[in-house]
């Protein structure tokens, strides 16, 4: 999201979103100046309103499918992509997962935010579902603390295949950036290839689950 864009939104599109969806944000104090990788459990097309609504009129990016949808469903999509700037993905091409992770990775050294569901996509249930390898990937290539982010409520209004419902009750926990130095340190020393780096990234994509789970839970 570009300057101009994310400025629009802060002064236009949050007060709206404030009114009609938001009832709490707590730990705004906890994200960083710098570039960072927003991580946030997903369970609706609501989340991105709500984590564009803490950062903004900051720039952020969003990455996004391109493998589902068509027709009208597609255009608006793409009308939203286009404004947003959002990094798009085709999930079934693994050449566009390069691509979109390069991107990423170049924003966050500029300074940018990122956001990411680590879920991968909408749970179908209401329950966070198990953490995907991207951010994990991100963040060894970039160093860029990870701002893990729970939601809640946003279920609830649009859950996948629901209608819209108006409705104050959406909360939104921050937590502390995770700058988990450790293994940071560690994956440099170690091909990307092999099982210990793998290793690594599955242990930094539980601690961040489990940040995102324990900040659902919060009161």
């Amino acid at each position: 999201m570009i300057s101009f864009f994310s400025w629009f939104c802060k002064i236009f599109i949050k007060p709206i979103v404030g009114w009609f969806f938001i009832k709490e944000v707590k730990g705004l104090e906890n994200i960083p100046k710098q570039g960072f990788i927003l991580a946030a459990n997903h369970q609706s097309h609501l989340d991105e309103i709500a984590t564009g609504y803490i950062v903004v009129p900051r720039r952020c990016y969003f990455i996004g499918q391109t493998d589902a949808y068509t027709g009208l469903a597609r255009l608006s999509r793409d009308i939203i992509y286009f404004f947003a700037s959002v990094i798009r993905l085709n999930r079934k091409s693994e050449e566009s997962r390069k691509k979109a992770l390069n991107q990423a990775i170049k924003l966050i050294k500029k300074g940018d935010i990122v956001i990411l569901y680590p879920e991968g996509t909408r749970t179908r249930t209401g329950k966070i579902g198990e953490g995907r390898w991207g951010v994990a990937r991100i963040f060894l290539k970039t160093g860029a603390p990870i701002l893990p982010v729970g939601i809640k409520g946003t279920f609830e209004l649009l859950p996948p295949g629901g209608k819209l419902k108006i409705k104050r009750i959406v909360k939104i926990n921050i937590g502390k950036p995770l700058y988990l130095k450790k293994e940071l340190e560690l994956a440099k020393k170690i091909n990307e290839q092999s099982e210990n780096y793998k290793k690594i990234l599955e242990e930094i994509t539980d601690k961040i689950m489990e940040n995102i789970k324990q900040l659902t839970t919060k009161n």
